[in-house]
């Protein structure tokens, strides 16, 4: 593509730093380089329409961990690393209120829930056992009890009766949340370039070559936030992984509030507009999973079909409205990637599954390496 004149020399003229990615780690990203470098010009590159990743398509959880998933880190972290992963989560998602607002968010306080199925009997066992031991490791941060057995009220099928209930859950709009963000950096003369994949870049003496599908520039610092599609920056260290999602159409007199978890975190629903939208079951085909393709598989479809007809809704009726997937970050370890590169080149990806939580304070993490 032959650039004009005036695109040279507005966008791609004394670029001081450019981001890959407009999900929210880049845009928090350039936010916080904005505050840092008040004149500094900055732009993002995004390879999708909108953010292509998991930023628009995520189910908007507000959480840090249900109890099966603390447990299940705790046997391949040490609780050092267990607790400071959930501190990560935890304060991110409280700089992320306070960066755009619980309005802008639509945050909903309707809690967090954890089912068990029946054929998870000594699973379920173990969670109820070790929640004393849970809340104590977490009472020096949250200073309150994080974790209840509660009797399940909703009459969900084929589970134990008693859930784990967590008081500091809620929902968000991941809609309204990325919308306000996209706002925000508009508003704070950020340039966002749409449909541009960075093919590849070279460091320079003075910066970085920067090349994407269609043109060419400089720029003093670059910066990838491209988390699932990380993975040949980082050697591996990152693989994408695709989170199927359907929803339902309206269902009258829905009578479910609130984020649930379900084997582990694999599975996770919630209500929305009169809606449940359920997403998971990654861990049926991990490795048909490992890709960034946004496609929908008949396996994955088929089993969240199962489980709202038999264990969310047993009693009522519904019909799917829509379905679609998103790419996460995931590697063997849970600890974000947060790194200088090179001279010039920095990147803050493998949000784990929890990008809304981390988001936001991993954008402001790489900034301050900068």
């Amino acid at each position: 593509m032959q650039l004009s004149y005036w695109e040279i020399k507005n966008w791609f003229t004394n670029v001081d730093f450019t981001i890959v990615g407009s999900g929210i780690v880049g845009l928090h990203a350039a936010l916080a380089l904005r505050e840092k470098f008040p004149t500094s010009k900055i732009i993002i590159l995004e390879k999708g329409v909108l953010p292509q990743g998991a930023s628009t398509k995520n189910a908007g959880f507000a959480c840090f961990g249900s109890i099966s998933e603390i447990i299940h880190d705790l046997k391949s972290h040490t609780e050092e690393e267990v607790i400071q992963l959930i501190q990560k989560r935890y304060s991110g998602l409280q700089l992320l209120r306070k960066n755009l607002g619980d309005a802008a968010l639509d945050l909903k306080p309707y809690c967090g829930y954890e089912l068990f199925l029946k054929e998870d009997e000594s699973f379920y066992n173990e969670c109820l056992q070790k929640i004393p031991f849970i809340n104590e490791f977490l009472k020096p941060l949250f200073k309150a009890e994080v974790f209840l057995k509660q009797m399940d009220r909703f009459q969900f099928g084929g589970i134990f009766e008693h859930l784990i209930f967590n008081p500091f859950e809620a929902q968000i709009d991941t809609g309204n949340m990325m919308q306000a963000l996209l706002k925000k950096a508009h508003q704070n003369d950020i340039l966002i370039l749409n449909n541009q994949t960075v093919t590849h870049h070279q460091e320079l003496n003075d910066g970085v070559e920067v090349v994407t599908n269609g043109f060419a520039f400089k720029t003093n610092k670059l910066v990838f936030t491209s988390n699932g599609f990380a993975s040949q920056l980082t050697n591996n260290q990152v693989q994408p992984a695709r989170a199927q999602v359907l929803i339902t159409k309206p269902i009258p007199n829905l009578d479910l509030k609130g984020t649930f978890h379900l084997d582990e975190g694999y599975y996770y629903f919630r209500n929305i507009n009169d809606r449940i939208l359920l997403g998971g079951g990654r861990n049926l085909d991990f490795e048909g999973e490992t890709t960034t393709s946004h496609d929908t598989t008949e396996l994955i479809q088929n089993r969240l079909e199962e489980l709202l007809k038999n264990v969310i809704l047993p009693q009522t009726h519904f019909e799917i409205d829509h379905r679609w997937s998103g790419t996460m970050g995931i590697g063997v370890h849970k600890k974000p990637i947060v790194e200088q590169l090179s001279n010039h080149v920095y990147c803050g990806v493998r949000m784990g599954g929890m990008g809304v939580a981390i988001g936001s304070i991993i954008g402001q993490e790489v900034v301050d390496l900068i």
